[in-house]
């Protein structure tokens, strides 16, 4: 079985990492990295150092490489970019694809299924969520720490097919998962957290405890989760009653200080970010389905206004 991990920053090299610790135990198994810079190099020097809760690991995969195009036609597929990368690693992956060819996204935001199927029409697509905390440290280091580290994930809507030996091998790797039969509610509640927390730490600077004490920014943060749950209302997503409070109490399980991921990445000034992922998609859904999102706009808007480079 050929595999393939596409972005092993964080989340690609924990998950890529466990599996990779798979192959001096079985001689059919292949497992290729994509990475970049730096850290390819430690990678194709050293092997990736994983430092999880459990101990540490030194993963060394068939091959790593910066270039999709070196790598054979694919059985399983896991991407971990960011949103802004995405396309752009499609259109190289297209080749690589068969019709059996399972791609697992693990990646932030509720339309990715749709962004992959813009793209890449054949292959076996499984809408899915991650639940974990991770990063790079250095070149060559993955650390992680604390996040559940489970994959939640079902069928392609379009095609019923799965292999059952990802199920083995995720098994074998002792990495966390959940097959269900509606992916979706676990998409969407984790998007109902991230979207809104996300967009209004960035917009205003403040940590996850300057957010959560002050009425004002809170207000935001809860006017926006009541904004997705009403797109995902129309969308037919049953998420639980309670959604945005339960949502929005989840911020003060984490440290005062704790800064979004998208946050930041929108400090990072030289480099693109997932505005589009967090905003775009909730405006451009709301305006198909009729639903207002004034303060999504709003939000969105005031960041567009915050110099950025073009990706």
């Amino acid at each position: 079985m050929n595999i393939a991990v596409i972005g092993v920053g964080g989340v690609g090299g924990y998950f890529g990492g466990k599996l990779a610790q798979l192959l001096p135990r079985k001689s059919d198994l292949n497992i290729y990295f994509i990475a970049r810079h730096r850290h390819l190099e430690e990678i194709k020097k050293n092997g990736l150092l994983l430092d999880t809760d459990d101990g540490q690991m030194i993963c060394r995969p068939t091959g790593a490489t910066d270039a999709i195009s070196e790598l054979p036609v694919l059985d399983w597929c896991l991407i971990c970019v960011k949103s802004y990368d995405l396309e752009n690693a499609l259109m190289q992956l297209k080749d690589k694809i068969a019709d059996r060819t399972m791609i697992l996204p693990l990646l932030n935001g509720v339309d990715i299924y749709e962004r992959i199927r813009s793209v890449i029409a054949n292959g076996i697509v499984f809408p899915s969520c991650v639940y974990i905390g991770t990063h790079i440290e250095k070149p060559g280091k993955v650390t992680q720490q604390g996040g559940a580290g489970i994959i939640h994930f079902g069928k392609d809507p379009a095609n019923d097919y799965v292999d059952p030996e990802i199920f083995r091998l995720l098994d074998e790797a002792q990495i966390r998962y959940n097959w269900t039969e509606n992916p979706y509610i676990e998409i969407w509640s984790k998007f109902v957290f991230i979207g809104a927390f996300g967009l209004v730490t960035a917009n205003f600077n403040k940590t996850l405890g300057e957010v959560m004490e002050s009425e004002e920014l809170s207000g935001y943060v809860k006017d926006i989760m009541r904004e997705i749950v009403a797109i995902t209302a129309k969308k037919n997503v049953a998420l639980p009653p309670t959604i945005v409070d339960d949502s929005y109490l989840k911020g003060h399980n984490f440290p005062y200080e704790l800064k979004t991921s998208f946050q930041r990445d929108v400090e990072i000034t030289d480099k693109p970010d997932e505005r589009d992922l967090f905003g775009g998609t909730v405006i451009r859904m709301g305006k198909d389905l009729g639903v207002p999102v004034k303060t999504t706009q709003f939000i969105y808007d005031a960041l567009q206004q915050k110099k950025k480079v073009p990706k």
